[in-house]
């Protein structure tokens, strides 16, 4: 490892240690390195890791230099469907490292089933290597989609048996490593209130204005502050998963982070028309965190950051914050699906009319989602499509009429533009892409996709 290239970082040290638990990772009878991200590698400097090195640091666990001396599993609370639970922590995983990314961030790398912690309660620790493939193409399409996301560093297969509910059993087991904008979730900050530990409150916060939202420390005013950038950061990610087409599946507070980046994908899914009623969890049967509830989901959530402020913050400094929710999430909503479209906003209410008739047309044609994006990129139909018939029907028209006033913001011109359709992500073709695994321990499709949702990426960004 080039050591002047990795910037090691142990400001999680700062909190102290009512904050964390330190933990050893388990001892695996494997190590089969099946996924490696060298290009988030490469900005904090690890990407020239041999195999060996790389299974050394991310399978078991030996310490980066300069870094955390020993994992910590951290410490939180949360309302799960909102329900308040206290019994929760980091049960199967851990922080694992802290580093300075090439644009001077801190990023953390924690982990998902290195083995049990004090708050395993009776679960084994374990992460299914399917669960590990699913987080890769999730998050590898989130981060192409323009969605602030946790990214897949590391997949190391660990040769244990593992049985679950929700998969045919037994099943191959699997270390994961995330790197991620901080761990500080807002179920952190309910921990500390319901434990009524105000300086505790005054601590974390300082630590996440500082090292994770660039903010100033102190004053009175931290407690609104820091609300003010998790509300705004809520209402930005919740546009996101609505321009992505994307459902997370369990927005549960202790799943949130205060830098409104997403991460800890479950049973996520991406809808295949644009269906407020559709969910990703099996479990979920009330809709709670729906497609279209989503907004209304990390609304409610950033709610109980705030009650969980109220001792360092006064009541009328935190309403007014909350209060601007809507408002950031519209604008965030146009700025999102305008992205997708690859336009100019106009800044007036011809934005809002054309919002109103894409939903209108989507709802009623119920055209596939990202065919529709794909379609219309740009501003201006490209090309035959198979929706052509859809196109012309008459629930169409508005949109058809609203979007030839705005200018696109770039070109399509990009190879990829130029294939036959659009880059999916929908629940056969992961189901495909495991079974080829499972199956025949055949990992070029998932390659493969990875590279494609990658070619995408790059004709998104702009």
């Amino acid at each position: 490892m080039d050591a002047t290239k990795f910037s090691p970082e142990r400001t999680i040290l700062d909190l102290g240690d009512g904050f964390y638990d330190p933990v050893a990772a388990a001892a695996f009878p494997e190590h089969k390195l099946r996924f490696r991200n060298d290009r988030a590698a490469r900005e904090i400097g690890l990407d020239d890791l041999s195999d060996a090195e790389w299974i050394d640091h991310f399978g078991r666990f030996k310490p980066l230099p300069g870094s955390l001396d020993q994992p910590l599993a951290l410490r939180y609370h949360g309302h799960q469907f909102r329900v308040y639970n206290p019994d929760i922590g980091d049960g199967r995983g851990f922080l694992f490292a802290q580093a300075r990314d090439d644009r001077d961030r801190l990023l953390d790398l924690g982990t998902k089933g290195s083995g049990q912690t004090p708050y395993s309660r009776f679960g084994d620790g374990r992460l299914t290597l399917k669960g590990g493939v699913r987080e890769i193409l999730a998050t590898e399409m989130l981060e192409a989609l323009g969605v602030r996301t946790s990214r897949s560093f590391s997949l190391i297969e660990t040769g244990e048996n593992l049985f679950r509910n929700d998969e045919p059993s037994p099943t191959r087991s699997a270390v994961l490593v995330r790197l991620s904008h901080g761990h500080i979730r807002y179920g952190s900050f309910q921990r500390l209130a319901t434990l009524n530990d105000a300086e505790g409150l005054r601590a974390l916060t300082d630590y996440s204005l500082k090292h994770l939202l660039g903010d100033r420390t102190g004053g009175d005013d931290a407690g609104a502050r820091l609300l003010d950038h998790a509300v705004r950061g809520a209402a930005g990610l919740a546009a996101s998963y609505m321009a992505a087409g994307f459902v997370h599946g369990v927005l549960n507070s202790d799943n949130i982070s205060i830098t409104a980046e997403s991460f800890d994908y479950g049973p996520w899914r991406f809808t295949p028309h644009w269906n407020p009623h559709f969910v990703a969890a099996y479990f979920d049967q009330n809709g709670l965190y729906a497609f279209g509830r989503q907004a209304e989901a990390l609304h409610w959530n950033v709610w109980q950051l705030a009650l969980s402020l109220r001792d360092i913050a006064a009541v009328e400094e935190l309403a007014p914050v909350l209060e601007a929710y809507p408002a950031h999430y519209e604008t965030a909503l146009r700025d999102a699906l305008f992205r997708r479209l690859g336009i100019k906003p106009r800044d007036d209410r011809s934005d809002l009319a054309l919002m109103e008739a894409m939903e209108t047309a989507l709802v009623e044609t119920r055209v596939p989602l990202d065919r529709f994006y794909f379609d219309w990129f740009g501003g201006r139909r490209r090309g035959p499509s198979p929706e052509e018939a859809s196109y012309q029907r008459p629930e169409f028209a508005g949109f058809t009429a609203a979007i030839a006033a705005f200018e696109p913001a770039t070109e399509p011109d990009h190879p990829y533009f130029k294939g036959d359709g659009p880059c999916a992500m929908l629940i056969d073709e992961v189901e495909a892409i495991w079974s080829a695994i499972a199956e025949g321990d055949d990992w070029s499709p998932l390659e493969s996709k990875v590279q494609s949702i990658r070619q995408m990426g790059e004709a998104l960004r702009f």
